[in-house]
C-alpha cells in the first residue's frame, strides 16, 4: 500500500513569468536581433508559450516581430546545414 501512494504523489511545478509584463523596460522590437534571438531555438525556430513562459499578448507580438525581422534579413529563416 505504501508503494501505491508514492506513485499518486503530486508534483507542482513553478509557474513560468512572462519576461515583458515583468519588466516595463524589456520592450519587444523587429530591429532588436539580440533580444529576438532570445526566443528562437538554434535551428531558427519560435520557441513555443508553453516553454518560453511568455502571456499570449507577448507571444503573438514576439510571432509577429521575428517575422518581420526575418523578412528584412535580421534574422534567419533556418541555419544553413551542409551535408
Amino acid at each position: 500500500m505504501i508503494s501505491r501512494n508514492r506513485r499518486h504523489k503530486m508534483t507542482y511545478h513553478r509557474r513560468k513569468i512572462c519576461r515583458f509584463c515583468a519588466d516595463s523596460n524589456f520592450v519587444i522590437d523587429y530591429k532588436d536581433p539580440r533580444t529576438l534571438r532570445m526566443f528562437t531555438t538554434e535551428r531558427g525556430k519560435i520557441i513555443p508559450r508553453r516553454i518560453s513562459g511568455n502571456c499570449a499578448k507577448h507571444q503573438r507580438m514576439l510571432t509577429v516581430a521575428i517575422k518581420r525581422a526575418r523578412k528584412i534579413a535580421l534574422l534567419p529563416y533556418t541555419t544553413s546545414t551542409l551535408r
